[in-house]
C-alpha cells in the first residue's frame, strides 16, 4: 500500500511540474508563430502544441484498450480487463478534449466551432465508439461475459483510431495536415526549429505523464471497488 502509495504521489508531482512547464512553454517560451510566407500566425496557433498532444495520447490509451483486450481474452485475467476499462475511461476524456481543442481552433482559423469534414467527423466518431464500449460494460451484469463481450468490442473497436489518424491522408479535408503527405498529394510542412519541436515534445511527453497518472489512479480506485465488493458479498 506504501509503495503503491509513494508511487502515485511520485507520478502526480512530476504531472503537475512538467505539465507547468508545458504551458508556460507554449505561452512564454514560443517565439512569433509565422507562415510560410511569413505572415503572422494568430495567436489561436498555440492550442495546436495542446491539441496534437491530447489526440495522440487518446490514440495510446486505445491502443492500450486493445492489448488489454487481447491480453484477456488470452489469459482470462481480470487485470487487463480493469486495464482496459481504466484505458478506455481515460481514453474517452482525452477524446472529448480533442473536440474541444479542436472546435476552439477551427472557430479561430474557419469562423465556425464545427464543420462536417472527413477529421471532425472520424474524431466524434471515435470517442462515440468507446462510450458505446463503456455503455456496454453498464448494460451486462455477469462479470465474466462482460468482461469477454468489452474485450471482443475493444479488438474491433480499435479500427476507429486508424481511421480517425488517416482520414486526412485518405480524403481532401479542410484540417491541416501538419506532418506527412496524403493519398491526394497534399504534405504537411512540420514544424522548423529547435523552439517549436522543443515545445510540442514537452508538451507530448506532459499529456502522456498525464495519461499515466490518471490511469493509475483509475487502476486503482478499479481495484478498491472490487475489493469492497467481494468484501460484501
Amino acid at each position: 500500500m506504501s509503495l503503491k502509495w509513494n508511487t502515485e504521489k511520485a507520478l502526480t508531482i512530476a504531472t503537475v511540474i512538467l505539465m507547468s512547464l508545458a504551458i508556460w512553454m507554449v505561452f512564454f517560451y514560443l517565439p512569433e508563430m509565422r507562415s510560410g510566407t511569413g505572415q503572422v500566425l494568430d495567436s489561436s496557433f498555440k492550442i495546436f502544441y495542446f491539441h496534437l498532444p491530447i489526440a495522440f495520447t487518446a490514440y495510446f490509451a486505445f491502443l492500450l484498450v486493445l492489448i488489454a483486450s487481447v491480453q484477456h481474452l488470452r489469459l482470462n485475467s481480470s487485470k487487463w480487463d480493469t486495464i482496459a476499462l481504466s484505458a478506455a475511461e481515460v481514453g474517452v476524456v482525452f477524446s472529448f478534449l480533442v473536440l474541444v481543442t479542436g472546435s476552439i481552433w477551427a472557430k479561430a482559423t474557419w469562423g465556425w466551432y464545427w464543420i462536417w469534414e472527413p477529421r471532425l467527423t472520424t474524431s466524434l466518431v471515435l470517442m462515440l465508439v468507446y462510450l458505446a464500449y463503456l455503455m456496454l460494460r453498464q448494460a451486462i451484469e455477469d462479470p465474466e461475459k462482460r468482461a469477454r463481450l468489452a474485450a471482443v468490442f475493444g479488438i474491433v473497436g480499435f479500427v476507429s483510431v486508424p481511421l480517425s489518424f488517416l482520414s486526412i491522408r485518405l480524403w481532401r479535408s479542410a484540417h491541416p495536415l501538419m506532418f506527412g503527405s496524403s493519398a491526394y498529394g497534399g504534405s504537411g510542412g512540420g514544424l522548423e526549429g529547435t523552439t517549436l519541436q522543443m515545445t510540442l515534445l514537452i508538451n507530448m511527453a506532459a499529456f502522456f505523464l498525464l495519461f499515466v497518472t490518471m490511469l493509475v489512479y483509475r487502476i486503482r480506485n478499479e481495484e478498491l471497488r472490487e475489493e469492497l465488493l467481494a468484501h460484501d458479498e
